[in-house]
């Protein structure tokens, strides 16, 4: 990217990523994971350290070269990062301290998908609101990536999950992978439905990605005391409103949580990872790679992503 806007900014050309510095180490990309993140930063939602800027936050590839200082990795070894920016490129260096060593049952595509949006789905379920099982919870776009993720992880711990989604496909999808309730948010009311399904109660719970479109109406979804997390923006930031609301509604909660303060020490990314590593190896999870586009064709990705063709995950082949 030379600048900010639509999907037609992403070029690709030539670029030389050097060698790799004291504690960095360069990697030659396997696969490279899609994620609505790249977008906001493609669109300048979220700001980027100047350009020429790479874009991508997550990838799958083998260690290259070591940096000064690297002792805990070798040449040849298989490793993927959830939160770097620069993962749209066949090479690129970075430092040690940011990658986890992938074990051989877990092959390059599904370390490339599963990173950021099951260490997202991770974070979600066991720090942001601890599920215990035997909640009733909604999560908002259930047949996308974090959200397949999601209803997997938060069903094999007890939970039943309401979810929106976008088509009778989507639907249906979503329910293969442990949504209970799905309702087709383009005809049918959402809120009106979870208080439905809940007897009036509401949930205690809204993992929402969306934004700006379900926003308000997830509020009212909430039973006294719930919590909204609002960790997307998918139709767009959600504008101001008055904190007043959390108090009428029922004396709300409302965080705005990001990976990366999940993961900002090594210790919390390797223990995350792990928890992620086996949630899938026990076959509690599974991560679906249900398109798949050339590294080089990445702005026609951005644009089925943003178009809501997209379900499950999406990888990059390099």
């Amino acid at each position: 990217m030379h600048q900010t806007g639509g999907p037609e900014v992403l070029v690709w050309e030539d670029y030389d990523p050097g060698k790799p510095g004291a504690g960095e180490v360069r990697l030659r990309h396997t696969a490279v994971g899609l994620n609505y993140i790249d977008t906001y930063i493609r669109t300048g939602l979220y700001p980027n350290p100047g350009f020429p800027c790479v874009p991508g936050m997550e990838a799958a590839g083998v260690v290259e070269e070591l940096g000064a200082g690297v002792s805990d990795l070798r040449v040849g070894d298989r490793v993927a990062y959830p939160s770097s920016l620069g993962a749209y490129a066949e090479v690129r260096t970075i430092p040690a301290e940011k990658v986890v060593k992938i074990p051989a049952g877990i092959s390059d595509q599904t370390a490339a998908a599963m990173m950021l949006k099951g260490m997202t789905a991770q974070y979600l379920i066991r720090k942001t609101f601890p599920l215990k099982g035997g909640e009733t919870i909604l999560v908002h776009a259930a047949a996308g990536g974090v959200g397949l993720i999601l209803c997997q992880w938060a069903s094999h711990l007890g939970a039943t999950v309401i979810g929106t989604v976008g088509s009778d496909e989507k639907a249906a999808l979503a329910k293969s992978n442990g949504c209970k309730h799905t309702i087709v948010y383009t005809r049918e009311n959402f809120t009106e439905r979870v208080r439905e399904i809940t007897s009036g109660k509401g949930v205690p719970v809204v993992y929402d990605s969306a934004g700006k479109d379900t926003f308000m109406g997830s509020l009212d979804c909430l039973s006294p005391r719930g919590l909204m997390v609002s960790y997307g923006n998918a139709s767009g930031p959600v504008p101001p409103f008055a904190i007043a609301q959390l108090a009428a509604k029922g004396s709300l909660y409302l965080t705005r949580p990001v990976l990366m303060h999940h993961i900002a020490t090594h210790k919390d990314l390797v223990a995350t990872a792990a928890d992620l590593i086996h949630a899938i190896s026990s076959g509690a999870v599974k991560i679906s790679v249900h398109q798949t586009y050339p590294l080089k064709d990445a702005a026609q990705a951005h644009r089925d992503l943003e178009a809501r063709k997209t379900t499950g995950s999406t990888v990059l082949a390099v």
